[in-house]
């Protein structure tokens, strides 16, 4: 929103006056030659307007107040605007070192300085800018150069009268795609300054190709020679690298060797000084007393068991046949007797008895026994037993008691004897293990003397042999040492810096390395023979005539690109301003046919693009319209106004009347600033030429576009001046400066009737 404008001394403004524009409509009125359309070239003047003469002036100190009897003349006029900024409505522009400008204020001001000698100077908010950042400021807000939004008395039918082209030009404005074509009109000049510098270019490396070419012969000539002297120095690098390499690895390591071969001889002679000179497995005469008592023990505690064995089978014996006898005194009754199967009884009992005793455990004694009880069953199915079988039986039951007891006793002795044996024979089994462990041992540590001992003399044949490959690389390192320095001679001290050659994998493959080295020593003779020495300087001329060739050929391909870069952006640029011209148009057309059936009650008007052809004559450098087009012809489009009047047959602009054209006029910049509204508008008496009853229709027409846009109007027209919120009278003060009179709203309505 439009907040202020300050002029000091601009034309006939001497001293400082401000113009605050607090309402959507603020008129201006006053007598004529009072000053009125100073206040409208104000606006045009800040806000960067270059012509002169459309300020009314010739040059830029006409533009700045000329004294008069009371007031001396100024050297310099200032007029500043000022914009609300609360909303941040304007967007940020560089400058010209590609800086953002900081537009985050509330409120911006613009200013413009001329002085006497015409110089102008430009700022936003206190900071100095360019001329071309004003422009890119405003029209992001909608406010172009062709200065459709400042709209002077006679300038109103510049529209209608306009050719198709400029017509096109001003809705491109209104628009805001002036920055379109500014941008494409800033690659055409850069594309002209590159084809430019890329002829420049091409023709200082025609000028220079025959002497770089001279150079170049004389430089591959010596260059021979040194690349001779390059490869050797490299080649020398290289093998003494290498050869260095392998003979401090082989030093090293066999230091190593040698240093490992003592530690372990050391640690070998050791090992053998704990062995002692004992060759021989002597057993402890303690453990063999021990074993000895222990196989005595055993031994007694065996006899013992097999006499306990033998009366403990006797006694189970007894018991048995006692308990036999007493089987068959049951069977006495029942049972006939026979001597002569009482005899064979007797004498199996006999046998069993005596097996009995011969036997060597329980196990076996009861095997006997069941014999025995198979036999007395069947001497119970063939005879019978007298009565005196009873009765001896009766006399051996007496005795049975006490046997079993002296039984009982001695399986307690035997347990105990068998005990004492398992112990003893465990203590001799572990007693006989150990001295196995001990002998084994021993043999063990025999064999390991013997295998030290070897490995011992082993190490002292290797110790010789590492002292004597030890001399060896000493002298190859002393023969090193003669080639480094002659090397130094031939080559140069860079060969010093083998040190830094990187080896990458190397194999230590001695024959590689020879083979390198013959390989240097011819390539020693081949640059001997060359005998090449100097032309450093036609070297360094011939770098310096090179670089500048192949900077001019960076610069050259630089040039290419931006050329080529330049020519799509235009391309682009073309299609993006085409695209949004036509969306600009159909919603211009909207706007202009409400606008002109409000102006003349009816009827229709509308914008059409039309393609027009043209091309360059070939001996003139001009475009000519009217010629007839081959197949080179190019097309442009440009803006034609079709209206349709009510009640009247009249299509064509040249058929209407004055007073149709300016309300044609009209109804056209207001559609345009419809669609893309500025903040403000400026129109300077665009009411003079209309009657009461179209006057009425303009003001309904400003109240409207008041809606969008802040208005100020210049103006003599009481209907437009009713219209107006606040009113500013300009008048011109008896030192001869024009002076501000600000009108309260109802003393305008009051003025206006």
């Amino acid at each position: 929103m439009l907040k202020s404008l300050d002029l000091n001394g601009f034309k006939s403004f001497a001293k400082r006056s401000e113009l605050e524009f607090g309402s959507s409509v603020v008129g201006i009125v006053g007598p004529n030659g009072s000053g009125k359309s100073n206040v409208v070239e104000a606006f045009r003047f800040v806000l960067g307007e270059q012509s002169i003469k459309s300020m009314r002036g010739k040059s830029g100190s006409d533009l700045i107040f000329k004294g008069s009897k009371t007031i001396a003349k100024l050297n310099r006029a200032k007029v500043t605007i000022s914009f609300d900024n609360k909303s941040k409505f304007f967007k940020l522009a560089k400058t010209e070192g590609e800086e953002l400008l900081n537009l985050d204020f509330d409120v911006i001001e613009i200013s413009r300085e001329v002085f006497a000698d015409g110089i102008n100077k430009y700022s936003v908010n206190g900071t100095e800018v360019r001329l071309k950042d004003i422009h890119e400021l405003l029209s992001s807000v909608h406010i172009g150069s062709s200065g459709h939004h400042i709209i002077s008395q006679g300038q109103a039918d510049r529209l209608l009268s306009a050719s198709g082209k400029e017509r096109r030009i001003m809705i491109e404005d209104a628009l805001g795609l002036k920055v379109y074509q500014s941008k494409i009109k800033d690659s055409e000049k850069k594309i002209e300054k590159t084809e430019q510098n890329m002829k420049e270019i091409e023709s200082l490396r025609r000028e220079i190709s025959p002497h770089l070419r001279y150079l170049r012969k004389q430089v591959e000539k010596i260059k021979q020679a040194e690349d001779l002297r390059v490869k050797l120095a490299g080649m020398y690098r290289e093998y003494l690298a290498k050869q260095n390499h392998i003979l401090t690895y082989e030093y090293d390591d066999l230091i190593k060797d040698q240093n490992r071969i003592t530690e372990d001889v050391l640690v070998l002679d050791k090992q053998i000084s704990v062995f002692g000179k004992q060759e021989h497995f002597v057993l402890d005469e303690e453990m063999s007393h021990e074993i000895k008592k222990s196989q005595e023990v055993i031994q007694q505690r065996l006899i013992e068991k097999e006499k306990l064995l033998h009366a403990i089978t006797r006694f189970e014996v007894m018991i048995e046949m006692s308990q036999n006898d007493s089987n068959l005194s049951s069977l006495k009754e029942n049972i006939s007797f026979n001597k002569n199967d009482f005899e064979i009884f007797v004498r199996d009992m006999n046998v069993f008895v005596d097996q009995i005793l011969k036997a060597d455990s329980l196990q076996s004694v009861k095997v006997i026994a069941s014999r025995a009880q198979e036999s007395l069953h069947l001497i119970q199915k063939n005879t019978k037993l007298s009565h005196s079988v009873n009765d001896k039986q009766q006399d051996s039951s007496l005795d049975i008691k006490k046997i079993s007891q002296e039984i009982e006793t001695l399986k307690s002795r035997l347990e105990e004897i068998g005990n004492s044996i398992n112990f003893e024979k465990t203590k001799d089994e572990a007693l006989r293990k150990d001295i196995e462990q001990k002998r084994n041992a021993f043999y063990d540590g025999q064999r390991e003397r013997f295998e030290i001992e070897k490995r011992r003399a082993s190490f002292n044949s290797q110790q010789e042999l590492v002292r004597e490959r030890i001399s060896r690389v000493r002298e190859s390192r002393q023969f090193l040492e003669e080639e480094i320095r002659e090397g130094v001679i031939l080559v140069g001290k860079e060969i010093l810096s083998y040190g830094d050659y990187i080896i990458d994998n190397f194999d230590f493959n001695k024959t590689t390395v020879e083979e390198l080295r013959r390989d240097i020593e011819r390539i020693k003779i081949k640059l001997e023979e060359s005998g090449a020495s100097g032309g450093e300087d036609t070297v360094k001329e011939y770098e310096d005539a090179l670089g500048r060739d192949q900077f001019l050929e960076k610069e050259l391909q630089d040039l290419n690109v931006t050329f080529t870069t330049l020519k799509q952006l235009i391309s682009d640029l073309k299609v993006t301003l085409n695209e949004e011209f036509q969306v600009g148009i159909e919603k211009i057309n909207k706007e202009f046919h409400e606008f002109f059936r409000i102006m003349f009650g009816g009827g229709g008007a509308g914008l059409s693009v039309v393609k027009r052809q043209i091309k360059k004559n070939k001996n003139e450098n001009i475009e000519d319209e009217d010629v007839l087009l081959d197949d080179k012809e190019s097309q442009e489009d440009t803006v034609e106004i079709d209206v349709n009047l009510p009640h009247k047959k009249v299509r064509e602009l040249t058929m209407l009347s004055g007073g149709e054209r300016s309300l044609t006029s009209i109804a056209l910049l207001f559609a345009m600033s419809q669609v893309n509204p500025p903040p403000f508008l400026v129109l300077d008496e665009t009411d003079a030429a209309l009657d009461e009853a179209n006057s009425r229709r303009y003001g309904d027409m400003i109240e409207k576009l008041s809606e969008y846009s802040q208005l100020i109007i210049v103006t003599h027209n009481r209907e437009t001046m009713s219209r107006a919120k606040t009113l500013y009278g300009v008048t011109v003060g008896s030192d001869g400066a024009s002076k501000l009179l600000s009108i309260k709203f109802g003393d305008a309505e009051q003025y206006a009737k």
